[in-house]
């Protein structure tokens, strides 16, 4: 796959099928991840693959209160004044929470005494560029780590006494729909040159991928 491709299509993919995830496949994904660069080759990192139906399901509850808190705290105001595309962003976020103890597998991904991410999430992104070269589709949620992250390691059987923090969870499953690029503001609309505010120099009205 050309990296482009990679990069342009691997978006949050929420909709996934029952079907398990071959052994091979999560074996390059984490390859995959290890590979990414790591702060003084630090590798403060850890990852926990679940694909066990009863962890999952004992972490669901766990996954929908915390979506709940987050609609009515944080989002609260995003959703009552969001439009069209916030509502089927809000509707897919459900979905995931409403699913969690069905996708095949999950991965947490753990840092130690890293409270930056700056070495956590180009390996999270580096494994889910992998899982698109497979056909998997993923989706990154922090909301486990942030609403339950106590109980997210007791039932994992993570050290308590190690600084290990939960980063993020990312769920894999081959995608029921379509890949395709996911609508952005243009990059001139976001991004600027020197000194805040001022152009950035180009316009990109259009994706440029596929050229």
């Amino acid at each position: 796959m050309d990296v482009f491709e990679a990069l342009y299509t691997t978006r949050a993919m929420r909709r996934v099928k029952p079907d398990p995830i071959p052994m091979d496949v999560q074996r390059s994904i984490l390859d995959a991840a290890v590979r990414a660069p790591t702060g003084g080759n630090a590798q403060n990192w850890r990852f926990l693959l679940a694909d066990d139906p009863a962890i999952r399901a004992e972490l669901a509850p766990l996954y929908q209160d915390g979506l709940r808190r987050l609609y009515e705290t944080y989002y609260k105001d995003r959703l009552d004044d969001a439009d069209d595309q916030a509502r089927r962003v809000s509707a897919s976020a459900r979905y995931l929470a409403d699913h969690f103890d069905g996708y095949p597998l999950l991965l947490f991904a753990f840092v130690q005494h890293d409270p930056t991410g700056g070495s956590i999430f180009p390996a999270v992104w580096n494994a889910q560029l992998a899982a698109r070269a497979h056909g998997v589709g993923t989706a990154l949620t922090t909301i486990l780590g942030i609403f339950h992250p106590k109980e997210t390691l007791r039932l994992l059987g993570v050290p308590e006494d190690e600084g290990w923090r939960l980063a993020c969870t990312v769920t894999f499953g081959y995608p029921t729909g379509r890949w395709g690029v996911a609508p952005r503001r243009p990059v001139h609309q976001v991004s600027y040159r020197n000194r805040w505010g001022e152009p950035v120099g180009f316009t990109v009205d259009e994706p440029l991928w596929p050229s």
